[in-house]
């Protein structure tokens, strides 16, 4: 078969000797802001990352010998805390029965090296390998599964150059070795085709990497191409695109994703409070604010505390929740700024800035022992330094009243509106970032979800989910499923996947997906029975979108290649459908319907891409579409705005803003109503130990 039409081509001459892009801080900014790393990387894209590498380098070196260049692998840890296969990847899921070639040289023994192929994402793939010293594999990696569907005895060397080919054709994929066949095999994935990638997970060097197809099915793949984007378009002709209706200058003040919205002056206008902040003694664990900034839609400072600073990239740069939020804590119709400020928690009038109460923050010196989160096992200062605030109603009164602080990941604070102490809780298990208060039983009070622990109102005890690993990032409460009236809890817990459980202590669907990072419930697919759960990925394979039914089982799974996918409902057409936002690139971000396919695109017009929103700010009933960086904030109506007649989902409310908020879109306010018995809780409580 005459396979000469060259899809991807790289002797990696066009690469300069050093580093291939890569993401300097291997931090968590990636996670709900969009990163972009610099310098050209050529076909290539790297979605695989972890924090355990911060400082460490590349995972990617362009190196020369003999005249001729090589992209080398340079990790050995695969294991921790993810489970990882570095991998280069290029190409798209179109692309099949091909023939993919490169030559490899093992620096070490110790790992596998080989040809990724027929990807649809990093954890969905075939991959043709070299391992220890006598085999090769033919092997699916799934999620955190991997499948060795053939393999071969075959001596190798960490001395010796290996051509490595793969020919596949419908179900069928040869493995070639030095263009000796090696292993065969028929299979499904083979016939689904997709990209192409190197990976290794030992140092490894690789040179000249080809991918050719014939003429025919060059024609084939245009085709295929030419009908993605005709589907795409037709797609984004049901839908208003986006019209620009405001910008705003955020001067000197501006921040990352440390903002929140309100009505700091009463009525339906709303207002803007952004954060600078500072990081004490380790990285982001004890970020603090350093200065706090009111502002109109217009731009207009209303007010200011603390200095801000023209180093916006640095005190805006942070991974963590600072603690402030947005909200009319004593009912007088308009919203205060509650926050942590020089170990104090401040009650601030919205209007004007000015305190109308404080207190010290309790004394949070006292417990090391056992203390998780702690960097060197010791909490750093005598006195609270705020990780984040969440408003709760533990007294059962007419509004939430009740404050909400933690330390990073061990211990939380309920206060009154006034500030005094109700009750203090450690966990003998990671809290996570943001734990959920829902009034799980129906008697007025909220209870708390911290990680995997559910505690009442008064902050004992009532039961835990089975794990103890990791944390949760995200939780989403509700009764999504169709004619069950029981609520169940969505959850991301980093490296113990993603899980649905019931409010009794529970798991009844869990996918180990790698670091599942982001949650979201939504009537994304309206012909399906009851809501559907968006998920994605970061640390380890990042960038994995996926979409589940109801009961969380798997709909479908994709990559975009990009980071900062925030997957939020956005109610964007008013008509009880919901789209998915991913982020503000206008060439491959924007919002997304239920099958994965791109609905409504920002424009090409210069805005911000760093970080992006969903809130209803303006004209009708319908979201707008906010993205700022530490400059700049743009914010997009639909074209067609304003719109009567529109639906208004219910929404997280803004009040408790968060970077670890699992969101969702209900019709209404029954999604989470929940008249659950607590007694039956208890029993379950008892009868599981």
């Amino acid at each position: 078969m005459n396979r000469e039409h060259i899809l991807a081509q790289d002797d990696f001459r066009g690469f300069p000797i050093g580093e291939f892009p890569y993401d300097r801080d291997h931090s968590a900014m990636g996670e709900y802001q969009y990163i972009v790393e610099k310098g050209d990387c050529g076909i290539w894209v790297d979605q695989v990352t972890n924090y355990t590498w911060n400082g460490t380098g590349p995972t990617w070196l362009i190196t020369e010998q003999d005249g001729r260049h090589a992209m080398e692998c340079m990790r050995v840890e695969k294991n921790h805390p993810h489970r990882m296969f570095p991998t280069l990847q290029t190409g798209r899921t179109s692309w099949r029965n091909y023939d993919a070639e490169v030559t490899v040289r093992r620096l070490s023994l110790r790992g596998m090296a080989g040809l990724a192929f027929c990807m649809n994402h990093s954890m969905d793939t075939l991959v043709f390998s070299l391992e220890d010293r006598t085999t090769v594999r033919l092997c699916y990696r799934h999620k955190e599964e991997l499948t060795v569907l053939a393999q071969a005895d075959c001596a190798s060397d960490s001395d010796t150059l290996y051509r490595m080919r793969i020919s596949c054709q419908g179900e069928h994929v040869d493995c070639y070795l030095n263009e000796q066949l090696i292993l065969s095999l028929d299979h499904p994935l083979v016939a689904r085709g997709g990209k192409l990638g190197i990976t290794a997970d030992c140092p490894t060097r690789f040179t000249d990497f080809k991918v050719a197809v014939t003429e025919a099915e060059y024609q084939a793949l245009c085709q295929r191409e030419q009908a993605a984007k005709a589907e795409e378009a037709a797609e984004m002709a049901r839908h208003p695109r986006m019209k620009l209706w405001k910008t705003i200058d955020l001067g000197n003040f501006g921040t990352a994703r440390q903002i929140r919205f309100g009505h700091l002056l009463g009525g339906d206008s709303w207002q803007i409070v952004l954060a600078q902040m500072q990081k004490r003694v380790s990285r982001d664990a004890y970020g603090f604010i350093s200065c706090l900034t009111a502002i109109d839609l217009d731009g207009h400072v209303l007010w200011q505390k603390g200095e801000p600073s023209d180093q916006t990239e640095i005190l805006g740069k942070v991974s963590a929740d600072m603690p402030f939020q947005v909200y009319d804590i004593d009912g007088d119709g308009r919203d205060e700024v509650i926050c942590g400020w020089d170990f104090q928690i401040l009650i601030l009038d919205g209007a004007t800035g000015k305190i109308k109460k404080s207190c010290r923050t309790p004394i949070a010196d006292q417990e090391d022992d056992r203390l998780i989160g702690a960097p060197y096992g010791t909490y750093a200062f005598t006195r609270l330094n705020p990780d984040g605030i969440r408003i709760c109603n533990f007294r059962g009164l007419d509004q939430p009243r009740d404050i909400l602080i933690k330390d990073r990941y061990c211990r939380l604070w309920a206060l009154d509106d006034q500030l005094n102490v109700l009750w203090h809780y450690k966990s003998p298990t990671n809290t996570g970032h943001c734990p959920l208060p829902v009034d799980v039983d129906g008697d007025g009070k909220d209870e708390l979800l911290v990680g995997y622990r559910l505690l009442d109102s008064d902050g004992s005890e009532l039961w835990a989910y089975p794990l103890t690993e990791d944390h949760t990032d995200e939780i989403v409460a509700g009764k999504w499923k169709k004619d069950d009236l029981h609520g169940y809890f969505a959850c991301v817990s980093g490296t113990q996947g993603f899980f649905v459980g019931d409010m009794y202590g529970h798991i009844l669907n869990r996918d180990l997906i790698g670091h599942a990072q982001r949650v979201s419930v939504a009537n994304y697919r309206p012909e399906l029975d009851g809501l559907q759960i968006a998920v994605t990925t970061f640390w380890g394979h990042q960038g994995v979108l996926l979409l589940y039914d109801q009961d969380g089982r798997p709909l479908w799974e994709m990559e975009n290649e990009m980071n900062g996918n925030i997957v939020a409902p956005v109610n964007w057409d008013g008509d009880g459908t919901d789209l998915i936002l991913t982020n503000a690139d206008p060439h491959r971000g924007g919002l997304m319907n239920g099958n994965g396919i791109r609905a409504v695109a920002f424009p090409d017009d210069g805005h911000p891409t760093l970080c992006c929103e969903t809130l209803q700010i303006t004209g009708d009933e319908r979201d707008e579409l906010i993205c700022w960086d530490y400059h700049r904030m743009f914010i997009y109506t639909q074209e067609d705005a304003p719109k009567p007649g529109c639906r208004k989902p219910v929404q997280f409310p803004t009040y408790n803003a968060s970077n670890y908020r699992g969101e969702y879109s209900y019709p209404d306010a029954g999604y989470l109503d929940f008249h659950e018995d607590k007694e039956k809780m208890k029993r379950e409580r008892e009868q599981n130990g």
